[in-house]
This record gives C-alpha cells, sequence and structure tokens, in this order.
C-alpha cells in the first residue's frame, strides 16, 4: 500500500507544482522501479563498469574514488582524442564544467558531438551555469548535442533551461536569477517545472531519446519528464566537503552504463543518500566524514539501497 503525505507549503509559486505535492506519495516496497535499482546496484559490482570523466580539477580523486567505492571502474582524461578512443570502451562517461581551461570552449563541443553520433550514454553537471561568457557558450553548444542525463543544483538546472532557451527564470520584478557561484541559490521546489521540461528537451533532442534529470537539494528531484520522484533523507555533512555534488555526478554515470537512465539517477542519489547517512553517524567532522563516506559507499548493499524512501509525485 502507498501512504499519502501530508501537504507541504512550497516556496514555488507555481500552482502546479504544489498540486504535484498534494498528491504525493511514499512509493510501495513492491513497485517495480525497486526491483530496477536493486538490478542496477547488483550489476554495478558484478560487471565493474568503466564511466570515464572529464572533471573538475579540484574534485577529479573524489570522483574517481567515489566511482570505485560504488562498485564502478574509473579513468580521468582531459584530451579530446583520449576521451572519444576511452569513450569507445566505456558503458558512459561524464563531462563537468566546474573548472575550465581555454582550449575547453572548442574540446567539448566536439566531443559532445562525438558522442552525439556514437549515440554514447554520458552524464552533464553543468557547475555555476550562467557565470561567465566561456561557460555560457560551452553549456550553449550542448543544446545540439544533449546529454542523457543532466545531475546538477537547483540554480543551475533553471540557468541551463534559459542557456538553451528552454524557459527563462525570473524573480517578482522580472530580474533573472543567477548563480551564486557554485552554490545553489533555488530550492529544489522551485526548479521542479524547469527539470521536468529540461528531462523532455534531452528526450527529444539527444541520440537515444531516453534521459534523466537529477536536481540535488534538501529533498533530491529525479524525473524523466514523466515520472517525478523525491528522495528524502542524507547527511547534511555533505553539503561541508568538497566535490560531493562532482562525485555524484560520476557514480551516476557507473549506473548509467548499466541501467536506463531514470533507475541510474535514482540509484546513484538513493546510494549517496543512505552512505553519508552512515556516514555521518561515525563522522567527527568533514575530513573524517569523506573517508567514512567512501566506506560506506562501498559497503552498501543493493537490497538496503532499493528500500530507500521514494516519494513518487502525481
Amino acid at each position: 500500500m502507498t501512504e499519502s503525505l501530508p501537504t507541504t507549503s512550497l516556496s514555488s509559486s507555481s500552482t502546479q507544482s504544489a498540486s504535484l505535492s498534494e498528491s504525493s506519495q511514499y512509493l510501495s516496497l513492491d513497485d517495480p522501479i525497486r526491483e530496477r535499482i536493486r538490478t542496477a546496484c547488483e550489476e554495478v559490482r558484478q560487471k565493474t563498469p568503466l564511466a570515464q570523466s572529464f572533471t573538475n580539477f579540484v574534485t577529479i580523486n573524489l570522483v574517481a574514488n567515489a566511482q570505485l567505492a560504488a562498485g564502478g571502474s574509473a579513468a580521468m582524461s582531459f584530451l579530446p582524442d583520449d576521451i572519444e578512443d576511452i569513450d569507445a570502451i566505456s558503458g558512459a562517461s561524464y563531462i563537468n564544467v566546474g573548472t575550465l581551461l581555454p582550449s575547453y570552449k572548442d574540446d567539448l563541443g566536439i566531443i559532445a558531438k562525438t558522442f552525439f553520433e556514437r549515440r554514447s550514454l554520458w552524464v552533464l553537471d553543468p557547475v555555476a551555469a550562467g557565470l561567465g561568457s566561456t561557460r555560457t557558450h560551452i553549456l550553449k553548444t550542448f543544446a545540439d548535442y544533449p546529454p542523457t542525463i543532466v545531475r546538477a543544483n537547483a540554480s543551475e538546472i533553471i540557468a541551463l533551461c534559459g542557456i538553451w532557451g528552454i524557459s527563462l527564470k525570473t524573480d517578482s520584478e522580472g530580474k533573472v536569477n543567477r548563480p551564486a557561484g557554485v552554490e545553489s541559490i533555488d530550492d529544489v521546489d522551485s526548479a521542479t517545472l524547469y527539470a521536468i521540461e529540461l528531462a523532455r528537451y534531452l528526450r527529444e533532442h539527444n541520440a537515444t531519446h531516453t534521459a534523466a534529470v537529477a536536481v540535488s537539494g534538501e529533498r533530491d528531484l529525479i524525473t524523466d519528464g514523466d515520472c517525478i520522484y523525491r528522495l528524502p533523507g542524507g547527511d547534511a555533512m555533505m553539503t561541508k566537503i568538497t566535490g560531493a555534488g562532482c562525485s555524484l555526478g560520476g557514480v551516476t554515470a557507473t549506473y548509467l552504463a548499466v541501467s536506463d537512465p531514470l533507475t541510474a539517477a535514482l540509484a546513484a542519489s538513493l546510494h549517496y543518500n543512505r552512505a553519508s547517512e552512515q556516514a555521518g553517524e561515525v563522522a567527527k567532522g568533514p575530513g573524517s566524514f569523506q573517508t567514512a563516506f567512501l566506506d560506506a559507499l562501498w559497503q552498501m548493499q543493493p537490497a538496503a539501497i532499493a528500500a530507500s524512501r521514494i516519494i513518487e509525485m502525481r
């Protein structure tokens, strides 16, 4: 049986977001999506899929270690020809625009086009979307060759939609919201409709016509444009270590290598939430938390991940 959630107030002014919240339900333990999540977790452990990453200099070590701890395999490169060669043997790839060099303005567009032509699966983390002309140019080139999954915070989702012409987020005075560096200044509720439309855009325009959007926050949101899920939980200490979101993008690519986009996004986020909670119980601060978190990623069992609380929004 599903259990109806109490109505919650939303900071978003969208009546559609409010109606979605009012009709939310906890997902039953026998829902088929849970079996898909459990199977994805088991296959990552059994197959050790390779998911390559073009990622943030600051967080590259945690991204690779998280992929390994989750059960996958990692390869990190910033050379277009390397990435194209590794793509041929990877189950999925991950691009993170957190730290940029001048050559990336051309390189990343070429890489995205190659992924599109090969029908390769890949995850985009549009870090600090809307900040700076070079970053905006790079993200704009991805509109023609979009990824399979976008994983980001709420502000980045809203900004990316604006860059791609999907919608434009304004405040009550008609001003465009801008990112506060790499941190989100919007909550997940306010990004709900943008996430749905972004997922539909990805599905319509990417090479495989399958897609998902994952919005990280106090209560994560995952959607494929039709189904919408919210994921309670996770430990607040995740905001005190560098690379939590970046490494989640890498682990999402690990799961994408063995499953469909919606299942991959759900499995990766749930794995992170449960592992962070376990780490938070023993950590004394950010340093010990990061170590405990990697250990917890490794120790977390597929059945426990699949049995996590999941809220279905209708």
